[in-house]
């Protein structure tokens, strides 16, 4: 069998609603997910500070997270008093989100915690009724916008997901969208294990191979091997490899005359890191 072979059969025969590939409709890697990110405590402090501080010095009230996933970042910006509102296309990951609101519904903020399932190619069109002038920051972080695939090698889709994001901040407000540093997974064929964005107590193990097509990298496939105590469970997620130089010209086209567009290396200052496992994108929106 091919790589081809192996990488393509290997991703999910799940398909959202608006027919855009779901890699967690069988349940099984969401459920590991959820295991291995743990809850918000498991959060690194880099990162917890890192975002809080970024949303409140930008007087960001009022949340978009397109990448709710299981629901950890949004249970955590709802307990650090922000207003949230959570979509995933998964409904295999969002049905962790929905029992923790359940749970906690006596709470007014998480009451009032709106999750729906949606897909970036028409997210703007599907979340018309939530906007109310667009929210004061859109956030897609944890590489989840690497889930979107380029199906027709000009990333047009992910072109288009951006332009939905950007339609959805109001003017003056931030987007926070981040992707692994796949310039250096291309250079050495490796993927970093630890990940920046949270303290997991499991031992994990990530075999990477990558997919050329016309000697272009085409996909990314990362095999997770985590160990959750008595048993080791393995899944499969396939990414696109953004470059960060396009990615970066990606947004700035998007986001023309943009106030700002600040990119960190682990959240730091790319001149204080050096080959940072994360690329962290954030960009302020034009004024009207």
């Amino acid at each position: 069998m091919s790589q081809a072979d192996t990488v393509f059969q290997s991703r999910s025969d799940g398909i959202s609603a608006e027919g855009v590939r779901d890699q967690y409709a069988d349940g099984r890697a969401a459920k590991v997910w959820e295991i291995f990110i743990g809850d918000k405590k498991s959060r690194t402090e880099n990162y917890r500070n890192f975002l809080v501080e970024k949303l409140r010095e930008n007087g960001v009230r009022r949340i978009l997270d397109v990448a709710c996933g299981t629901g950890v970042d949004s249970i955590m910006l709802l307990e650090e008093g922000f207003e949230v509102v959570s979509i995933d296309a998964s409904d295999k990951m969002l049905k962790y989100a929905l029992k923790e609101r359940w749970n906690r519904r006596k709470e007014s903020s998480f009451d009032n915690w709106v999750i729906e399932e949606a897909n970036w190619l028409t997210l703007y069109d599907d979340i018309k009724h939530l906007l109310n002038g667009g929210f004061d920051a859109v956030m897609c972080l944890g590489n989840s916008f690497a889930h979107l695939l380029d199906n027709f090698g000009d990333q047009r889709e992910q072109i288009q997901a951006i332009r939905n994001f950007e339609k959805c901040v109001k003017p003056g407000g931030l987007l926070l969208i981040d992707h692994r540093n796949y310039d250096n997974i291309m250079d050495t064929g490796a993927t970093p294990a630890k990940c920046v964005y949270y303290n997991s107590s499991h031992t994990t193990d990530i075999k990477t191979s990558v997919l050329y097509v016309a000697s272009k990298p085409a996909l990314v496939t990362l095999d997770y091997q985590i160990s959750t105590g008595k048993d080791i469970s393995e899944f499969r997620l396939s990414y696109y490899p953004h470059k960060l130089s396009v990615f970066e010209e990606i947004l700035k086209t998007i986001f023309r005359g943009a106030k700002s567009h600040e990119i960190y290396g682990d959240f730091k200052p790319l001149t204080a890191v050096t080959n940072p496992a994360f690329y962290i994108h954030v960009v302020q929106k034009a004024s009207p």
